[in-house]
Formats: structure tokens, sequence, C-alpha cells
């Protein structure tokens, strides 16, 4: 497998590819590394994205993972620069469960690139994120993208109620 980390805003991300397509995407550097036309496309694209003058990705992609994953990530891709949807709507267009949904994008194998960052809870919370830094990290690429995000109200000890 190929891999080749490249430097964000974020931190270091690792991309890997396998058989001509992006497979995966992990948050840190990796050592070593290898470069490809797909990976040196991908580095590029992403820093376009960066920078702010990208708002689709053009890769090939072949995540893996089963055909309901792969449909629910499908659906994640069709969610629009700077816009969200919720856990319940990316239920209702793949047939399934609120929850469901809130598991596949926990296992999403290439964030950014199959964005789950732009799902959000009912009424617009934040949800979660198992990125990078978590919330902090949605929170980052949602605004980035200029999105309307809702925020959860803070008790006294810090905590969201």
């Amino acid at each position: 497998m190929l891999y080749h980390s490249v430097p964000t805003p974020l931190g270091h991300v690792t991309l890997f590819e396998e058989k001509g397509s992006l497979v995966a995407m992990e948050w840190g550097k990796a050592k070593g590394g290898s470069e490809s036309p797909l990976l040196r496309r991908a580095a590029v694209q992403l820093r376009e994205y960066f920078a702010g003058d990208r708002r689709d990705f053009d890769l090939p992609l072949a995540p893996k993972g089963t055909s309901f994953q792969r449909r629910v990530w499908a659906a994640l891709r069709r969610i629009p620069f700077g816009h969200t949807a919720s856990y319940g709507d990316i239920a209702r267009e793949v047939d399934s469960g609120p929850r469901a949904i809130g598991g596949v994008c926990r296992s999403n194998p290439l964030p950014i690139f199959t964005p789950c960052h732009r799902v959000t809870g009912a009424k617009g919370s934040l949800g979660g994120y198992s990125g990078h830094e978590g919330l902090d990290t949605k929170r980052w690429l949602l605004s980035h993208e200029g999105a309307r995000i809702a925020e959860t109200k803070r008790r006294k000890s810090g905590g969201a109620i």
C-alpha cells in the first residue's frame, strides 16, 4: 500500500492508496511513505481545500466497508460544501436509523474526502466527531466551509447540557 503524509492547518494527515484509489486518511504523520500521481493529486486537492480554493474533491475513492457503510458514505459525499445534514436526514435517505448513521460516521476511513463533519444532530447540534481533536476539529471544518452550526449551552462546570 502506498502512503504519503501531508501538512494541513489541523496537523499532518496521511493518505493511503491501493489499486489506484484512495482507501484511507489518518490523522497524523507517518514515517517514510511513497509518492504516486494519485497521492500527489490528493495532496494538492487537500491544500486547495484548506486554502479555500476547492469545495469538491475529484479523486477515485475506494473505502473498505460493508455495502451499507458504502451507501452511507456515498450519501455523505452528496452533502454540499458549507451545508449540513442531520443523522436523521441521512438515515431517511438510506432507510436506516440515526444511531446507525452515527456508527458509520465513526468508522469513516476517508474523513474530509467523505465529509462526515457535515453531519449534525437534531436541530443543528454538533453531534459527535471521532477524528483528530473531536468536536474542535468538526467545528473548525464547518467554520472553514462557512456552515452554520448550533452551539450547545454549557453548564457552569463546562460540560454540555
